[in-house]
C-alpha cells in the first residue's frame, strides 16, 4: 500500500487488496467459530499449497486474459468489469447463522 500511495508502482495492471488482519482466512465460507490458532494453521496450509503453483498471481492467468478478451476487452478496469464483477457489501453482524 505504501509503494501504491507514492506512486511507486509503474509496471502493474491490475492490484487486489485485502482488507481481513492476515487475509481472509476466518471470513466468508470459512467455518465459524474461529479464533488465532485455527487462523494461523489455515494460513500456513493456504501458503503452503500456494507456492506450488504455477500461476500465483490473477493478471497471469490466461484464462483471465482469455475471460477478458472474449467478455470484457474494455478491460480490468473499465465501467463494464466494475458493473459486471464487483459487488456492494451490506453491514451485517458479527455471526451469521
Amino acid at each position: 500500500m505504501e509503494m501504491l500511495k507514492a506512486g511507486e508502482l509503474y509496471d502493474v495492471h491490475f492490484i487486489e487488496i485485502m482488507a481481513c488482519p492476515g487475509g481472509c482466512l476466518g471470513g466468508g465460507g470459512q467455518p465459524v467459530p474461529t479464533n488465532e490458532k485455527i487462523r494461523k494453521a489455515r494460513a500456513k496450509a493456504i501458503y503452503a499449497e500456494e507456492e506450488t503453483l504455477p500461476i500465483r498471481k490473477s493478471h497471469e492467468n490466461t484464462h483471465v486474459a482469455e475471460f477478458y478478451a472474449k467478455f470484457i476487452p474494455e478491460g480490468p478496469c473499465s465501467h463494464k468489469s466494475h458493473e459486471l464483477l464487483h459487488t456492494h457489501y451490506t453491514k451485517r453482524g458479527k455471526f451469521i447463522l
